[in-house]
C-alpha cells in the first residue's frame, strides 16, 4: 500500500512544522463539470488540502524544507495551488539558507486545471533555479509513480536524484505512452541503469540515506583537501619504463581503496545526467575529518564522455556549494574508439576542463596510477596537483609515443625515459607538487 504525504514526512523527519496556505479552497478555473465533487472526494479521503504538503523539520541534525506529495489526492496532479505550495517552499529554503528535499509521487499535471496547470511547471522550475542559484541544495526522492511535469522538473533537475525500488519514473505516464514500448523502460531501475537516477533506496533506509546527503550537501569549507596518503610503500622508480610498469602493476592500489581508506563514509553519483555511464569514473562526497569533501576519481580504465561528463558535474555542484574537490588520475588516457566520437568525446572533455579551470572551490589532484595525456589531464588540477610513487604521468603512452615518432617497439622503454615521466620527474619539472608518502 502507498504511504501517505503524512506518513513519509514521519518516516524521514522530526519536528515537521507545516507552512500556512493562506487560500484553503480548491479552484476551478475551467468550470470542468465535476471536478468540485471530485476534489471535495480526494480531501475528504486524504485529510489534505491539496497535492502536496511542505514544512520544514529536521532530517536527523539537519534543518530542511521538505515538498512532499500525496498521491491519494487526485493521483498527485499538479495545479494552481501546487504550485503557489511548491514555491513557497523555495522562498522558505532561500530566505532560511535550507536545502530542499522532494519526495514526489505525481501522475502529472491536473487535466481539469488545463493550460493553468502546465504553467505550473514554469513556476517551479523559476523557484527551484532561484534557490540553486542562493546556493540552496536540492534532493529529489522519486515515488510510485514519477512521472509527466514531477519527473521533468523537481524530479530530474535535482543535485542529488534517489529513487525508491519498483517506481514507475518517466515523462509520459501509463496511459499516454505508446503501447508498443517496452513498460521496462519507465521504471526507476531503467533511469538509473541509464545515469538518471544517483542512487536506489529502500524506503526502509530512506531516512538514513537522506540524512547523510544532506549532511555533506550543507557542509561549507574552504580549506583544500590535504592529498591522500600512498597506500602501498614502494621505492621510486629507476628509470622510466620502470614507472610505467609500477603504474601497471596489478597489485597496485585503486580508486575505491583510495577512496575507502580516505573517507570515514562517502555517497557516490551516478551517470551524467544524459543517458549514459561510466563505471570506469568513481564520483560522489565523503566525510572526513569533520568536514565534506567532493571527489571524482578514474579506476584505470579508458575514461569515456559520459565519465567526463559526470565529474564535471561533480566538480559543478561542489563550486556551487562551497565544497572543495579531490580528484584522482588514473587512466590510460581517454578512450578513442568510434562510439567514443559518437558519444562527444572532445565536447565532453572540454566540459571537465572548464569545469575545474573555472571551480570555485580549491581542487587538489592525486595521480594513483597511469596519467595518460589529456584524458588524465582533464582531472587534474593545474597548481594543486600530487603523485604517488608508484604512478606516471605522460604525454602519450611510451607506446604511443614510440608509434608517433616512428619508432621501433624495442625503443620504448627507452622512450619512456626521454619523457620524463617518473614521480621525481614530474616534481623537478614543477608539474606535481610533491611525491606523497605511505
Amino acid at each position: 500500500m502507498r504511504p501517505s504525504a503524512r506518513e513519509v514526512i514521519a518516516q524521514v523527519s522530526t519536528g515537521f512544522t507545516e507552512l500556512s496556505d493562506v487560500d484553503g479552497s480548491g479552484d476551478d478555473p475551467l468550470g470542468w463539470p465535476g471536478y468540485r465533487e471530485a476534489y471535495a472526494k480526494a480531501a475528504a479521503r486524504t485529510g489534505e488540502t491539496e497535492s502536496v504538503v511542505v514544512g520544514e523539520a529536521l532530517v536527523g541534525a539537519t534543518p530542511a524544507v521538505l515538498v512532499v506529495w500525496e498521491f491519494g489526492f487526485l493521483g498527485g496532479s499538479i495545479g494552481r495551488r501546487t504550485g503557489d505550495r511548491v514555491e513557497a517552499a523555495f522562498s522558505l529554503a532561500r530566505s532560511r539558507k535550507l536545502p530542499v528535499v522532494a519526495l514526489i509521487a505525481t501522475g502529472g499535471s491536473r487535466m481539469q486545471h488545463g493550460m493553468r496547470a502546465l504553467s505550473q511547471l514554469q513556476r517551479i522550475a523559476r523557484a527551484s533555479a532561484a534557490a540553486r542559484a542562493d546556493g540552496v541544495a536540492q534532493i529529489s526522492v522519486l515515488r510510485d509513480p514519477t512521472t509527466g511535469g514531477g519527473w521533468a522538473t523537481l524530479g530530474a533537475s535535482a543535485d542529488v536524484v534517489l529513487g525508491l525500488p519498483l517506481a514507475q519514473v518517466g515523462f509520459a505516464g501509463s496511459r499516454v505512452r505508446p503501447a508498443t514500448s517496452p513498460s521496462e523502460a519507465y521504471t526507476v531501475e531503467a533511469k538509473y541503469e541509464w545515469g538518471q537516477v544517483d542512487q536506489l533506496v529502500s524506503p526502509s533506509s530512506l531516512g538514513a540515506v537522506l540524512e547523510r546527503w544532506l549532511r555533506l550537501l550543507t557542509s561549507r569549507s574552504s580549506a583544500p583537501a590535504p592529498p591522500p596518503a600512498a597506500l602501498r610503500d614502494v621505492p621510486l622508480p629507476t628509470t622510466g619504463w620502470d614507472a610505467v610498469r609500477a603504474a601497471r602493476s596489478s597489485r597496485r592500489a585503486r580508486a575505491a581503496e583510495y577512496v575507502d581508506a580516505y573517507f570515514d563514509w562517502h555517497e557516490t553519483l551516478r551517470g551524467d545526467r544524459t543517458g549514459a555511464v561510466d563505471d570506469g569514473v568513481l564520483c560522489g562526497f565523503g566525510w572526513r575529518d569533520g568536514r565534506a569533501l567532493a571527489f571524482a576519481a578514474q579506476c584505470g580504465t579508458a575514461t569515456r564522455p559520459a565519465g567526463f561528463r559526470t565529474a564535471a558535474r561533480l566538480v559543478h555542484l561542489a563550486s556551487r556549494l562551497g565544497i572543495p574537490v579531490l580528484t584522482l588520475v588514473d587512466t590510460p588516457g581517454a578512450a578513442n574508439d568510434a562510439s567514443a566520437e559518437e558519444g562527444g568525446a572532445g565536447p565532453a572533455i572540454a566540459s571537465l576542463f572548464e569545469a575545474i579551470a573555472t571551480a570555485t572551490v580549491p581542487v587538489t589532484t592525486l595521480v594513483i596510477g597511469e596519467g595518460g595525456s589529456g584524458g588524465a589531464l582533464a582531472f587534474a588540477a593545474p597548481d594543486n596537483t600530487w603523485i604517488a610513487p608508484d604512478a606516471y604521468f605522460s604525454v602519450t603512452s611510451p607506446e604511443a609515443a614510440a608509434a608517433i615518432l616512428k619508432r621501433p617497439m624495442t625503443e620504448v622503454p627507452a622512450t619512456a625515459d626521454q619523457l620524463r615521466l617518473r614521480p621525481q620527474d614530474l616534481v623537478e619539472l614543477g608539474l606535481a607538487r610533491g611525491i606523497v608518502e605511505a
